[in-house]
Protein backbone atom coordinates (compact mmCIF):
# COMPACT_ATOMS: atom_id res chain seq x y z
CA UNK A 1 0.00 0.00 0.00
CA UNK A 2 1.15 3.52 -0.79
CA UNK A 3 1.61 5.69 2.27
CA UNK A 4 -0.54 8.83 2.24
CA UNK A 5 1.28 12.05 1.39
CA UNK A 6 1.77 14.50 4.21
CA UNK A 7 0.19 17.85 3.55
CA UNK A 8 2.46 20.87 3.57
CA UNK A 9 1.87 22.96 6.67
CA UNK A 10 2.17 26.50 5.35
CA UNK A 11 2.06 27.82 8.89
CA UNK A 12 5.31 26.05 9.77
CA UNK A 13 7.07 27.23 6.63
CA UNK A 14 6.28 30.85 7.55
CA UNK A 15 8.66 30.53 10.51
CA UNK A 16 11.52 30.17 8.02
CA UNK A 17 10.84 33.51 6.33
CA UNK A 18 12.02 35.99 9.02
CA UNK A 19 14.93 33.71 9.93
CA UNK A 20 16.09 33.59 6.31
CA UNK A 21 16.01 37.38 6.23
CA UNK A 22 18.10 37.45 9.43
CA UNK A 23 20.59 35.01 7.88
CA UNK A 24 20.85 37.35 4.90
CA UNK A 25 21.90 40.09 7.33
CA UNK A 26 24.54 37.76 8.78
CA UNK A 27 25.88 37.02 5.30
CA UNK A 28 26.21 40.74 4.56
CA UNK A 29 28.13 41.22 7.80
CA UNK A 30 30.36 38.22 7.09
CA UNK A 31 31.19 39.38 3.57
CA UNK A 32 31.82 42.91 4.83
CA UNK A 33 34.37 41.53 7.31
CA UNK A 34 36.01 39.51 4.51
CA UNK A 35 36.40 42.60 2.32
CA UNK A 36 37.51 45.13 4.93
CA UNK A 37 39.94 42.73 6.70
CA UNK A 38 41.86 41.46 3.69
CA UNK A 39 45.38 42.71 3.01
CA UNK A 40 45.66 45.63 0.64
CA UNK A 41 42.08 46.85 1.06
CA UNK A 42 41.63 50.34 -0.36
CA UNK A 43 38.96 53.03 -0.33
CA UNK A 44 36.78 51.23 -2.85
CA UNK A 45 36.94 48.02 -0.82
CA UNK A 46 35.89 49.85 2.35
CA UNK A 47 33.04 51.46 0.41
CA UNK A 48 31.83 48.05 -0.79
CA UNK A 49 32.11 46.69 2.75
CA UNK A 50 30.01 49.58 4.06
CA UNK A 51 27.37 49.11 1.36
CA UNK A 52 27.05 45.47 2.41
CA UNK A 53 26.33 46.67 5.93
CA UNK A 54 23.71 49.07 4.57
CA UNK A 55 21.98 46.01 3.09
CA UNK A 56 22.37 44.30 6.48
CA UNK A 57 20.61 47.28 8.06
CA UNK A 58 17.76 46.85 5.58
CA UNK A 59 17.40 43.14 6.36
CA UNK A 60 17.50 43.88 10.09
CA UNK A 61 14.78 46.47 9.63
CA UNK A 62 12.35 44.11 7.95
CA UNK A 63 12.93 40.75 9.64
CA UNK A 64 11.14 41.72 12.85
CA UNK A 65 8.29 43.32 10.93
CA UNK A 66 7.89 40.20 8.80
CA UNK A 67 7.80 38.08 11.96
CA UNK A 68 5.08 40.30 13.45
CA UNK A 69 3.04 40.36 10.24
CA UNK A 70 3.16 36.57 9.93
CA UNK A 71 2.79 36.14 13.72
CA UNK A 72 5.90 33.99 13.86
CA UNK A 73 7.77 35.72 16.73
CA UNK A 74 9.70 33.20 18.78
CA UNK A 75 12.50 32.88 21.31
CA UNK A 76 14.66 31.37 18.58
CA UNK A 77 14.06 34.40 16.36
CA UNK A 78 15.02 36.75 19.20
CA UNK A 79 18.31 34.95 19.80
CA UNK A 80 19.36 34.61 16.17
CA UNK A 81 18.50 38.26 15.57
CA UNK A 82 20.80 39.30 18.42
CA UNK A 83 23.58 37.05 17.12
CA UNK A 84 23.14 38.63 13.69
CA UNK A 85 23.41 42.09 15.21
CA UNK A 86 26.65 41.16 17.00
CA UNK A 87 28.20 40.03 13.71
CA UNK A 88 26.80 42.65 11.33
CA UNK A 89 26.57 45.72 13.59
CA UNK A 90 29.29 45.19 16.20
CA UNK A 91 32.13 43.06 14.79
CA UNK A 92 31.84 44.09 11.14
CA UNK A 93 31.69 47.89 11.78
CA UNK A 94 34.44 47.55 14.40
CA UNK A 95 36.80 45.91 11.91
CA UNK A 96 35.71 48.31 9.17
CA UNK A 97 36.30 51.48 11.20
CA UNK A 98 39.67 50.19 12.45
CA UNK A 99 41.07 49.21 9.06
CA UNK A 100 39.63 52.33 7.45
CA UNK A 101 40.77 54.97 9.96
CA UNK A 102 41.64 53.96 13.53
CA UNK A 103 44.65 51.84 12.53
CA UNK A 104 46.54 55.14 12.30
CA UNK A 105 46.63 55.28 16.12
CA UNK A 106 48.00 51.78 16.58
CA UNK A 107 47.06 50.05 19.82
CA UNK A 108 44.85 52.91 20.95
CA UNK A 109 42.81 52.66 17.78
CA UNK A 110 42.53 48.89 18.25
CA UNK A 111 41.26 49.37 21.82
CA UNK A 112 38.66 51.91 20.70
CA UNK A 113 37.43 49.64 17.89
CA UNK A 114 37.16 46.70 20.30
CA UNK A 115 35.33 48.87 22.83
CA UNK A 116 32.65 49.43 20.19
CA UNK A 117 32.36 45.67 19.60
CA UNK A 118 32.19 44.96 23.33
CA UNK A 119 29.63 47.73 23.88
CA UNK A 120 27.44 46.28 21.15
CA UNK A 121 27.61 42.79 22.68
CA UNK A 122 26.74 44.13 26.15
CA UNK A 123 23.88 46.21 24.74
CA UNK A 124 22.37 43.20 22.96
CA UNK A 125 22.72 40.95 26.02
CA UNK A 126 20.90 43.54 28.13
CA UNK A 127 18.22 43.91 25.46
CA UNK A 128 17.59 40.16 25.45
CA UNK A 129 17.22 40.11 29.22
CA UNK A 130 14.82 43.08 29.26
CA UNK A 131 12.63 41.84 26.40
CA UNK A 132 12.46 38.15 27.29
CA UNK A 133 9.07 37.08 28.55
CA UNK A 134 7.81 33.77 29.87
CA UNK A 135 9.29 30.78 28.09
CA UNK A 136 11.92 33.00 26.47
CA UNK A 137 9.46 34.55 24.04
CA UNK A 138 9.98 38.22 23.13
CA UNK A 139 7.65 40.70 24.78
CA UNK A 140 5.84 43.48 22.97
CA UNK A 141 8.23 46.39 22.28
CA UNK A 142 7.63 49.47 24.37
CA UNK A 143 7.63 53.17 23.61
CA UNK A 144 11.28 53.59 24.61
CA UNK A 145 14.44 51.51 24.31
CA UNK A 146 17.16 51.64 26.97
CA UNK A 147 20.43 52.59 25.29
CA UNK A 148 21.11 53.38 21.66
CA UNK A 149 20.26 50.43 19.43
CA UNK A 150 23.32 48.68 18.01
CA UNK A 151 22.23 49.03 14.35
CA UNK A 152 21.81 52.78 14.93
CA UNK A 153 25.31 53.14 16.38
CA UNK A 154 26.75 51.01 13.59
CA UNK A 155 24.83 53.07 11.03
CA UNK A 156 26.70 56.20 12.16
CA UNK A 157 30.08 54.58 11.50
CA UNK A 158 28.91 52.98 8.25
CA UNK A 159 27.56 56.29 6.96
CA UNK A 160 30.95 57.91 7.59
CA UNK A 161 32.64 55.42 5.25
CA UNK A 162 29.92 55.93 2.63
CA UNK A 163 30.28 59.71 2.91
CA UNK A 164 34.06 59.39 2.69
CA UNK A 165 33.70 57.73 -0.71
CA UNK A 166 31.50 60.62 -1.86
CA UNK A 167 34.16 63.19 -0.90
CA UNK A 168 36.98 61.15 -2.47
CA UNK A 169 38.62 59.93 0.72
CA UNK A 170 38.87 63.25 2.57
CA UNK A 171 37.61 61.79 5.88
CA UNK A 172 40.02 58.86 6.04
CA UNK A 173 43.21 60.88 6.59
CA UNK A 174 44.96 61.73 9.86
CA UNK A 175 43.12 65.06 10.06
CA UNK A 176 39.87 63.43 11.21
CA UNK A 177 41.10 60.31 13.02
CA UNK A 178 40.68 61.83 16.50
CA UNK A 179 37.15 62.95 15.63
CA UNK A 180 36.25 59.46 14.41
CA UNK A 181 37.81 57.93 17.52
CA UNK A 182 35.83 60.25 19.80
CA UNK A 183 32.62 59.49 17.87
CA UNK A 184 33.24 55.74 18.19
CA UNK A 185 33.68 56.06 21.96
CA UNK A 186 30.61 58.29 22.25
CA UNK A 187 28.48 55.76 20.36
CA UNK A 188 29.84 53.00 22.60
CA UNK A 189 28.78 54.98 25.67
CA UNK A 190 25.30 55.58 24.26
CA UNK A 191 24.80 51.85 23.62
CA UNK A 192 25.60 50.80 27.19
CA UNK A 193 24.00 53.85 28.84
CA UNK A 194 20.55 53.97 30.43
CA UNK A 195 19.45 56.85 28.20
CA UNK A 196 16.06 56.07 26.69
CA UNK A 197 15.58 56.41 22.94
CA UNK A 198 12.25 56.29 21.17
CA UNK A 199 11.38 53.06 19.41
CA UNK A 200 8.67 54.77 17.30
CA UNK A 201 6.54 51.65 17.75
CA UNK A 202 3.65 53.87 18.91
CA UNK A 203 3.98 56.38 16.07
CA UNK A 204 0.49 57.60 15.11
CA UNK A 205 -0.81 59.92 12.49
CA UNK A 206 -1.18 63.23 14.32
CA UNK A 207 0.10 66.78 14.01
CA UNK A 208 3.27 66.10 16.01
CA UNK A 209 4.29 63.01 14.04
CA UNK A 210 3.51 64.70 10.71
CA UNK A 211 5.62 67.71 11.70
CA UNK A 212 8.47 65.42 12.77
CA UNK A 213 8.44 63.50 9.49
CA UNK A 214 8.14 66.73 7.48
CA UNK A 215 11.15 68.21 9.28
CA UNK A 216 13.20 65.05 8.76
CA UNK A 217 12.38 64.91 5.05
CA UNK A 218 12.85 68.65 4.50
CA UNK A 219 16.15 68.84 6.38
CA UNK A 220 17.40 65.74 4.56
CA UNK A 221 16.64 67.43 1.26
CA UNK A 222 18.62 70.49 2.37
CA UNK A 223 21.58 68.34 3.42
CA UNK A 224 21.45 66.44 0.14
CA UNK A 225 21.42 69.60 -1.97
CA UNK A 226 23.92 71.59 0.09
CA UNK A 227 26.42 68.80 0.62
CA UNK A 228 25.99 65.32 -0.89
CA UNK A 229 23.25 62.66 -0.66
CA UNK A 230 25.70 60.37 1.15
CA UNK A 231 25.55 62.72 4.17
CA UNK A 232 21.79 62.30 4.60
CA UNK A 233 22.12 59.07 6.61
CA UNK A 234 24.59 60.77 8.95
CA UNK A 235 22.14 63.61 9.49
CA UNK A 236 19.12 61.36 10.09
CA UNK A 237 20.94 59.18 12.62
CA UNK A 238 22.34 62.28 14.35
CA UNK A 239 18.81 63.69 14.46
CA UNK A 240 17.55 60.48 16.10
CA UNK A 241 20.33 60.53 18.69
CA UNK A 242 19.68 64.22 19.32
CA UNK A 243 16.01 63.54 20.07
CA UNK A 244 16.99 61.02 22.73
CA UNK A 245 19.53 63.35 24.35
CA UNK A 246 17.14 66.32 24.35
CA UNK A 247 14.36 64.25 25.92
CA UNK A 248 16.80 63.01 28.56
CA UNK A 249 17.72 66.58 29.51
CA UNK A 250 14.08 67.73 29.57
CA UNK A 251 12.95 64.83 31.77
CA UNK A 252 15.94 65.00 34.14
CA UNK A 253 14.23 67.28 36.74
CA UNK A 254 11.17 65.03 36.79
CA UNK A 255 13.29 61.91 37.37
CA UNK A 256 15.15 63.64 40.18
CA UNK A 257 11.86 64.55 41.90
CA UNK A 258 10.64 60.97 41.53
CA UNK A 259 13.84 59.58 43.05
CA UNK A 260 13.67 62.07 45.92
CA UNK A 261 10.03 61.13 46.55
CA UNK A 262 10.90 57.43 46.50
CA UNK A 263 13.70 57.93 49.03
CA UNK A 264 11.41 59.97 51.30
CA UNK A 265 8.69 57.29 51.25
CA UNK A 266 11.10 54.39 51.79
CA UNK A 267 10.99 52.81 55.28
CA UNK A 268 13.92 53.71 57.53
CA UNK A 269 16.71 51.15 57.69
CA UNK A 270 17.86 49.77 60.99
Amino acid sequence: MVAPRRKLDLRKTLFLLPNMITLSSIFCGFDSIRISARAGADGDDFYRASILLVFALFFDLIDGRVARLTKTQSAFGLQIDSLADVISFAVAPGILIYNWSLYQKGTLGLVVAFAFVAGGAVRLARFNVLTMGEGGKPTKPGKYIVGLVVPGAAGMLISLVVANHAVEGALAGPKYVWVIMALTLFLTFLMVSTIKFRSFKDLRLNARSVALVAFAVGSSLVVSLRYKPAFVLIWLLSFYVGIGLIEMVLTLPKRRRERAKARASAPPTT
